[in-house]
């Protein structure tokens, strides 16, 4: 999947073990998530840890389905820690491009980002916690 955004690029640190060593892998080219059109609603974009950058993510998404309202994005926004709390900022100015219904920043995202999300959005935030169930559908 392309980098599109300027500012996430990859994860700067990785490694994949290739032919017997250790090489650079910002790209993470194992990351997944899952798209989603609900009809009449949108597109559901589900991440796993978001390596590739939840912006990416969800513009690979559009891009690959033609579909371009955002239902909901859920999943982890890989935003925690000192490598990534620098694009919290870029990576929410994106995410109000894309006006989606829901937010739901779950594992990775990291206390700052989930809290940058909340105050921005507080229309589309929704709190996620072990147990929580989300249903979406006409």
């Amino acid at each position: 999947m392309a980098r599109t955004s300027d500012y996430d690029r990859g994860f700067p640190i990785h490694q994949a073990l290739r032919n017997g060593r250790w090489e650079p892998d910002p790209l993470i080219l194992d990351d997944q998530a899952l798209v989603v059109h609900v009809a009449g609603r949108g597109l559901l974009v589900i991440t796993d840890c978001g390596h590739a950058g939840v912006v990416n993510i969800v513009r690979y998404a559009r891009a690959l389905t033609g579909v371009e309202h955002v239902h909901a994005v859920v999943g982890g926004f890989h935003l925690s820690g000192p490598w990534f709390e620098r694009i919290i900022a870029p990576t929410c100015d994106a995410l109000a491009g894309f006006a989606p219904d829901f937010l739901v920043p779950t594992h990775c995202t990291g206390r700052r980002a989930i809290h940058a999300i909340a105050a921005r959005f507080p229309d589309a935030f929704i709190q996620n916690s072990v147990g929580t169930r989300l249903e979406f559908g006409v």
